[in-house]
């Protein structure tokens, strides 16, 4: 599930410099016969666009005199294209640059609630997603991204709040079902699939990510639903997304199934296919180092 990202400045950067290679290039041909084996995604590259978007950017932030609120957009953006290549670090930076230049600024402020998350820091994570939601009640993401946080910290019932808010803005998208469903199974598996059972019938059946719920709810199997994500996709690029999707659901379902050396399998293959942008590969890696910490308790617990 990609993020809602505020990339037109950065568009219109991009057709500003007049490159050839800010152009589109033809559609790939359907890339779903390409995968043989359900452990071998096809990493994506850094797109050059953005490359040539984070230069164009950085150029005007050097050069250019621009009003407080115009040089604080210009930082956010570009910390969200730092972010969509996996460099965290920087993207951090930027947003924290763009919150100073403007204090109310809640996408920003999202941002680094999520970079704060990704590092353990919830405390300030929280902080960060409360000022977020304070300048906008409405800030959809927020609300995920706090709940998130919140499930991470240990405090089930907070994240299980958020994640109903959040699902109550857009009732038909089956990926906030499928992360209410994660916050519940962490209180009741059994109340969870209840939850998740009742909420199909609202979702929007175009979404592929329906059948991700069809599958925790036991109405097809896991090849079945492996073959659903690699058919019909248009291009490697989607490919790539989709199977970043899957990988981390499946993931988390043979984690909640007791079985952590699958979902730890599961999770490295959605980590290699470099979606960055995807909440899925963003928080794959906290999921895999929870997996790794609990298989060490356990193993010391036995001894």
């Amino acid at each position: 599930m990609q993020l809602k990202l505020n990339l037109r400045l950065v568009a219109a950067l991009c057709l500003c410099t007049g490159l050839a290679a800010c152009q589109s290039t033809p559609a790939a041909p359907a890339a779903g016969v390409l995968v043989e084996h359900q452990a071998q995604p096809e990493p994506l590259e850094i797109p050059l666009q953005t490359e040539i978007a984070i230069a164009r950017i950085s150029e005007i932030i050097s050069s250019a005199k621009l009003a407080p609120a115009d040089l604080a957009r210009l930082y956010y953006d570009r910390g969200v294209l730092y972010t969509s290549v996996g460099l965290y670090a920087l993207g951090r930076l930027d947003m924290t640059r763009a919150v100073k230049l403007k204090p109310d600024f809640a996408d920003a402020y999202n941002f680094i609630g999520i970079h704060q998350t990704l590092t353990a820091d919830f405390d300030q994570a929280f902080e960060s997603f409360d000022t977020a939601l304070e300048f906008n009640q409405n800030y959809q993401f927020a609300y995920l991204n706090r709940g998130i946080a919140l499930m991470y910290d240990g405090k089930n019932e907070l994240a299980v709040a958020d994640f109903v808010k959040f699902q109550q803005f857009e009732p038909t998208d089956p990926y906030r079902a499928l992360w209410r469903f994660i916050g519940e199974s962490n209180q009741s598996q059994e109340l969870a699939l209840k939850a998740l059972k009742a909420s199909k019938a609202t979702l929007d059946q175009k979404q592929w990510a329906v059948q991700i719920v069809a599958f925790y709810l036991g109405e097809i199997t896991e090849q079945q639903l492996i073959a659903v994500a690699t058919e019909q996709t248009e291009s490697p690029q989607q490919l790539a997304e989709r199977l970043c999707e899957l990988y981390f659901y499946l993931a988390k379902w043979h984690a909640l199934q007791n079985q952590p050396t699958r979902a730890a399998d599961y999770l490295k293959m959605a980590l290699s296919t470099n979606v960055y942008e995807f909440i899925e590969h963003r928080y794959a890696r906290i999921e895999l180092n929870r997996l790794r910490a609990e298989v060490v308790e356990r193993g010391s617990a036995e001894h």
